[in-house]
């Protein structure tokens, strides 16, 4: 049975540490990244790449509705198109290409 946490810890019902996280990215020799940084790239790649409607990204990211207003309206959990955005996780662990940069010159 699926549970309410997507990174549910070791103990029942409690959330994996967000030390645990900053861990596994120390132990795979990526630890410049940030959690948050996997944040912010999924919030870009759902703006640049998708056409996500603005509420739908804000709540995969669990973010609050600031409008007490519309948060006393709006009851679904959009689970349907927030599962669409999982395409991110290929995004994200798909190898970069490797490009020649080339510099630019001043041209007198």
């Amino acid at each position: 049975m699926l549970g309410d946490l997507v990174f549910p810890g070791w103990r029942d019902g409690k959330p994996l540490a967000s030390s645990s996280l900053r861990k596994a990215l120390r132990v795979t020799g990526r630890g410049s990244a940030t959690v948050h940084g996997f944040r912010s790239t999924f919030r870009d790649w759902v703006s640049e790449r998708t056409e996500t409607p603005h509420d739908v990204a804000e709540m995969a990211l669990a973010h609050a509705i600031e409008s007490s207003v519309e948060a006393a309206y709006r009851r679904g959990a959009l689970m349907t198109k927030r599962a669409l955005l999982m395409r991110w996780a290929t995004f994200a662990t798909t190898p970069h290409i490797q490009a020649e940069v080339v510099p630019l010159h001043r041209v007198a």
